[in-house]
C-alpha cells in the first residue's frame, strides 16, 4: 500500500480556489469507485498557503492510471482548468505504508 501526496504551495488567497478544484477531483474519484482524496490545508507553518492532496493506493501504477483516466474526462479537465495559475510551487511525495 502506498500514500501519495501532492504538496502545493499557493500565493495569498489562492488556497480556497485550489481546494475547490481538488474537491471536484475528489468527487470524480468517488464516482469511479476510487476512495476520495484526503485534503489538508495548513494552519500555520512554512510555507504558508499550502494544500496537501493525499491518496492511498495498492500500487503506485494505480495512481498514475487513475490520474490519466481523470485527465481524459472533459468535465474533470474543466473543473481543474487554471489550477496551475494558483500554485507557486509543489512536489509529489510517495511513501510505502509500513504499519
Amino acid at each position: 500500500m502506498y500514500v501519495i501526496r501532492e504538496v502545493l504551495n499557493c500565493g495569498p488567497g489562492k488556497v480556497r480556489p485550489l481546494l475547490e478544484r481538488f474537491r471536484s477531483l475528489s468527487r470524480a474519484l468517488e464516482a469511479r469507485g476510487v476512495p476520495p482524496l484526503r485534503l489538508l490545508t495548513d494552519v500555520s507553518g512554512e510555507p504558508f498557503w499550502t494544500l496537501v492532496a493525499e491518496a492511498t493506493v495498492e500500487r503506485v501504477d494505480d495512481f498514475f492510471a487513475v490520474e490519466e483516466e481523470l485527465m481524459a474526462d472533459p468535465e474533470v479537465r474543466g473543473a481543474m482548468a487554471g489550477y496551475h495559475d494558483l500554485i507557486a510551487r509543489g512536489r509529489r511525495e510517495i511513501y510505502r505504508l509500513e504499519g
